[in-house]
């Protein structure tokens, strides 16, 4: 029976679907753009934060930091935190921590009311909270949410709406708290923005549901399809002790390698990318501003193509291949792309180059979590966070290898690691197999 066929056959008793999973999608997008522009904050308010706090780069570099290795310590933990307690309780909560930290560092003390020790120290706790605080949202949405609510076909298109979301939120991020901090300072532009946090936990808490069951709005039909070809890895609770043994499967640990190597690349553009315009392309900061903004527009369209991308070519010629030549081409060019954007001699150039290399990069982003969810059935939450505890760990080595480099070497050559990162990572795609079930399935 073909795909359309037994699709009808499903929806029969049930009549037309509800779109209640899309609503839910849509609050997910909207969740991944507030956490953006409430974390990319800092690297754009980086200037006068230095200036006014007496902070070298290096210093910001480990602020940071604290932020990537925080976010990724507690990428496991919160994964499986959040398969404990459930989606809808869980990032209600995170969202308030959320608006609490970004207030809480709009009150950071200014030199002389304190030393530049305890400033940086005050700093570095807050932002490695914060990377606590919003360490489970992707693998809790990107894993558990997108599994409950979309067929097995149709993964890598959520993930990849949800991943435009943040794209977008980062977009944004530029030249809204560039304008915030002309206009009323860098606190003030943490401090205004912290109410998004508040509205999205009020609004997520009173519509998200964990699953389709639990949600008043969804019709049979709607379940029906929702539960259309879904294997028995994904049905019942997970087996004891499975979770542990997850975290020793080759194919979760190729997939986590290969992520590792590719976020290289992105935490450039979410560390760096504003201070490179204006240290070494020579942009005014609201210019930078806006000119930072333009790679995160074409990361979200890079993030929808690839994901549909991804859905189209898993129905056609199957899990495996559509994920690995997906994800494989992407990475590459990404790489490729940022050396060559690095040695573009025009700055509108190297933005134009910059900004195709996000979008390749996000293209891939999408098919890493659904073949995620594919490889490691009801542990979904557990195994996207572990792949995304690489994921965001290099982040933190990104935050201190590039100023490094760029000292020594100048920033061409700190852009250069990207292109190795990237190369790596897409070649371990020959080995990733998305369409094997995790083995307490198989038995």
């Amino acid at each position: 029976m073909s795909e359309a066929r037994a699709v009808s056959a499903a929806l029969a008793p049930g009549g037309r679907p509800t779109a209640v999973r899309w609503r839910i999608l849509g609050l997910i997008c909207l969740a991944a753009f507030v956490a953006y522009l409430l974390r990319t904050n800092m690297s754009i308010a980086g200037e006068p934060m230095m200036r006014e706090l007496g902070l070298t780069p290096m210093q910001l570099g480990v602020v940071l930091a604290a932020f990537a290795w925080a976010y990724a310590a507690f990428q496991f933990p919160g994964g499986a935190w959040a398969e404990r307690v459930g989606s809808r309780r869980a990032i209600a909560l995170l969202a308030l921590l959320w608006g609490a930290f970004n207030v809480l560092t709009a009150l950071v003390p200014t030199r002389g009311a304190a030393t530049v020790a305890s400033s940086l120290l005050l700093l570095i706790v807050l932002r490695a909270l914060m990377g606590a605080a919003q360490a489970p949202y992707f693998p809790a949405t990107g894993g558990a949410l997108t599994c409950n609510w979309f067929p097995v076909t149709g993964w890598a298109f959520p993930s990849s709406l949800g991943n435009a979301g943040l794209t977008l939120g980062a977009a944004a991020t530029g030249p809204l708290i560039a304008w915030l901090m002309l206009r009323f300072g860098w606190r003030q532009s943490f401090a205004l923005t912290a109410p998004l946090a508040f509205v999205l936990a009020a609004v997520w808490w009173w519509y998200v549901r964990d699953a389709p069951a639990q949600h008043r709005g969804v019709s049979a039909a709607e379940r029906a399809l929702i539960d259309l070809g879904r294997p028995a890895s994904l049905c019942g609770p997970p087996a004891p002790g499975s979770a542990r043994r997850m975290l020793r499967d080759p194919q979760v640990l190729l997939l986590t390698a290969s992520y590792f190597c590719s976020n290289y690349v992105f935490f450039f553009f979410f560390n760096w990318l504003f201070i490179y315009l204006v240290d070494d392309r020579g942009m005014k900061v609201l210019e930078s501003g806006f000119y930072s903004s333009a790679p995160w527009i074409t990361g979200a369209i890079g993030a929808l193509l690839g994901g549909g991308l991804c859905d189209r070519l898993s129905k056609r010629i199957g899990k495996r291949l559509a994920h690995r030549r997906v994800a494989l081409v992407s990475v590459a060019v990404s790489g490729l792309l940022l050396v060559a954007g690095a040695e573009a001699s025009a700055p509108i150039l190297a933005v134009v180059l910059l900004s195709l290399c996000l979008g390749f990069q996000q293209a891939s982003d999408a098919v890493y979590w659904s073949a995620a969810i594919s490889v490691s059935g009801t542990h979904s939450s557990s195994a996207c966070g572990v792949m995304n505890t690489a994921g965001s760990a290099v982040g933190g080595v990104g935050a201190l290898l590039v100023p490094f480099t760029v000292r020594v070497l100048g920033w061409p050559a700190a852009l250069g690691t990207g292109t190795v990162f990237a190369l790596v990572g897409a070649l371990l795609w020959c080995w990733i197999r998305a369409d094997r079930e995790f083995p307490e399935a198989a038995a």
